[in-house]
């Protein structure tokens, strides 16, 4: 299918993680099919990954939050017709929307491309903006997900990697070695680690830590910060994506709950201990072997509900136990 195809889009625009697992279908193509040419669609708050990407050719970014936002309706419109416009001049042979979505639909169907291929089972009506639609189960690893279209298509899958753009050493990073990073919050309130587990973890653990998030997970990562007596620094809010890619690179391992953080610290080739209630980590784990997966044994969890009032999966993952399994991993990975 693609040995006359020259160029193509692929329509990602997030979130972080789900960018992240489709690094592995665009290096697919590109190991299959050097010449082609990839452009794709991303979201303002991600276009720090894809704009100096050795595999992307050129991004078109998109504001989502902006859209969402009724009262700017009559910008959307406009908006949208301005990307339809550019879209259709790029001339695309072949359109990968491996989003789902109703909007990421809606922009596979902006481009003249003879081929908008997606999935047969994507959300909101997205399939009615494809004439070429392949099934894959929704219990699989996303990545694996990706890649059964880029077998589809004729690609032979040799390995699975997730390129990255060079990463930017932020100035403060030299001063710490041998740091712990932990991911503090998830985007899903429901994924979430009570916070005073962080600070029993932290006091229970021999190292150093580097706290990371987004700007709305600064106080909390303060608090984190002025309980654990010196042992963690925070930087949430202060690091660029590809200054995260450097602290994760210069990491130990990684801690965190099921969020785009854990996938880009996996693509760093950093181990992650990973903490999931809410959510599969069949589908949604991280990549690979050698990680530490702690699931609650909850019978309701995985219920896949962003919110939880009660919130008992992810607090029956108690400080004592993440302590318990981090000793006997470490341990392993020295015999090892």
């Amino acid at each position: 299918m693609l040995k006359k195809v020259e160029k193509v889009l692929i329509v990602k625009p997030s979130s972080l993680g789900d960018i992240v697992h489709s690094l592995a279908f665009a290096n697919t193509l590109k190991e299959n099919f050097p010449y082609v040419r990839i452009h794709w669609v991303v979201a303002k708050e991600f276009e720090d990954l894809l704009c100096c990407h050795p595999l992307v050719e050129k991004i078109f970014i998109i504001d989502k939050s902006k859209w969402k936002n009724l009262k700017n309706s009559l910008n959307t419109i406009k908006d949208l017709v301005s990307l339809r416009k550019r879209l259709r001049r790029e001339k695309y042979d072949i359109v990968f929307d491996l989003q789902g979505l109703f909007r990421s639909g809606l922009i596979t169907s902006f481009t003249e491309a003879s081929l908008k291929i997606g999935f047969t089972e994507g959300r909101e009506l997205s399939p009615i903006f494809y004439n070429k639609k392949f099934s894959s189960p929704l219990n699989k690893h996303a990545v694996m997900r990706y890649l059964d279209i880029a077998k589809n298509i004729g690609c032979k899958v040799n390995s699975v990697k997730f390129p990255l753009p060079a990463s930017i050493q932020p100035n403060w990073l030299s001063n710490y070695k041998d740091f712990v990073v932990i991911v503090i919050s998830a985007r899903w309130q429901s994924k979430n680690w009570p916070l005073s587990y962080f600070i029993e973890l932290i006091d229970l653990l021999p190292y150093n830590f580097i706290l990371v998030g987004s700007n709305s997970d600064i106080s909390d990562a303060t608090k984190i910060e002025k309980a654990s007596k010196g042992k963690a620094i925070s930087y949430a809010g202060k690091t660029s994506l590809r200054e995260l890619i450097a602290v994760f690179e210069n990491s130990f391992f990684v801690i965190s709950p099921d969020t785009g953080a854990m996938h880009l610290a996996v693509a760093c080739g950093k181990k992650v201990v990973a903490l999931f209630g809410p959510t599969d980590p069949v589908r949604t784990g991280p990549f690979g072997e050698g990680h530490l997966i702690i699931k609650s044994n909850e019978s309701c969890s995985p219920c896949f509900k962003r919110y939880c009032k009660d919130h008992r999966c992810m607090k029956n993952i108690t400080p004592q136990i993440v302590h318990g399994e981090i000793k006997r991993w470490l341990e392993l990975k020295s015999v090892e």
